[in-house]
């Protein structure tokens, strides 16, 4: 049976004009070209030197995009992006108190209905289900944290939660293989910093999927083996949690304060030379 629920603390930006498409296509890191009526796009925004800002869903609603984003950061969001206008033909404007976000997944995407504008497969994974925006609370029959761990147990980041501004890099997180970035649509804000770091093989840590044994650990939370630094703890729900690993300490015991971390690798992610270090989700 499909599982929907409503994600409060997720927030939309309505990008509209007739220069939508190329205003958002020289800032974020993912095809907005590629967005239809049936499918969105998951994009980040980063700094000039690469590093993370935020991230988001790309849906189109007739003569706009809108930014399925953390509400948190929404109003924050569109004023950043406002001062990127320049001479282009556009409007950035946050629309989180007028509507909402849902989620379906473990099953068929629910019917359409009156107050439904924008709805899309989830564009990294199809086990992720159905993200769907509306004007009205949509009838639910399960809660966010069961969401949150349905997301923990695929092994995907939930933002801020799982990124750090200013400091995390796209491919850590696995943008590459869940369809964040588009190697071919040509430039976009801290392009340059993200392609060197693909090309060179420059990553050395990866947020992983983690078992917990014992309490929870909060984030930031520093992650040891053998007495050395190889990680930090970020979002968890129950015994599951996402944790920033260095690739070359996965064949290990992690300790995370009073907790024991055993890591996975899903199967979606691609980690060359360490394909058996750890199972797979």
């Amino acid at each position: 049976m499909t599982r929907i629920t409503h994600l409060p603390d997720r927030g939309v930006i309505e990008i509209a004009g007739p220069d939508r498409v190329v205003f958002l296509q020289g800032l974020v890191s993912n095809d907005v070209a590629a967005v239809t009526t049936e499918q969105a796009v998951w994009a980040a925004l980063l700094t000039p030197q690469g590093k993370y800002l935020a991230d988001f869903f790309i849906l189109a609603a007739g003569e706009r995009l809108l930014l399925d984003c953390e509400r948190a950061q929404a109003a924050d969001l569109a004023r950043r992006l406002s001062r990127f206008r320049l001479r282009a033909q556009v409007t950035a404007q946050d629309l989180s108190a007028d509507l909402h976000v849902h989620v379906a997944w473990d099953g068929p995407s629910p019917p359409a209905s009156a107050s439904v504008i924008a709805q899309s497969p989830d564009p990294r994974l199809q086990a992720a289900g159905t993200r769907i925006l509306s004007t009205a609370l949509l009838a639910t029959n399960a809660d966010s944290s069961e969401w949150d761990q349905h997301r923990l147990r695929l092994g995907l980041p939930d933002g801020s939660r799982d990124l750090e501004s200013e400091k995390s890099v796209l491919l850590e997180a696995g943008f590459d293989e869940l369809s964040g970035v588009s190697w071919t649509k040509g430039c976009y804000m801290g392009q340059e910093l993200t392609a060197r770091t693909k090309y060179r093989g420059l990553i050395k840590r990866r947020l992983f999927p983690v078992t917990i044994t014992g309490p929870a650990p909060p984030p930031g939370t520093v992650i040891m083996q053998a007495g050395r630094d190889v990680g930090t703890m970020r979002s968890s729900r129950g015994s599951m949690g996402l944790a920033l690993l260095r690739i070359d300490s996965l064949k290990g015991d992690f300790a995370c304060g009073e907790t024991s971390l055993k890591p996975a690798r899903p199967a979606w992610m691609k980690l060359p030379g360490a394909e058996d270090v750890s199972p797979r989700l």
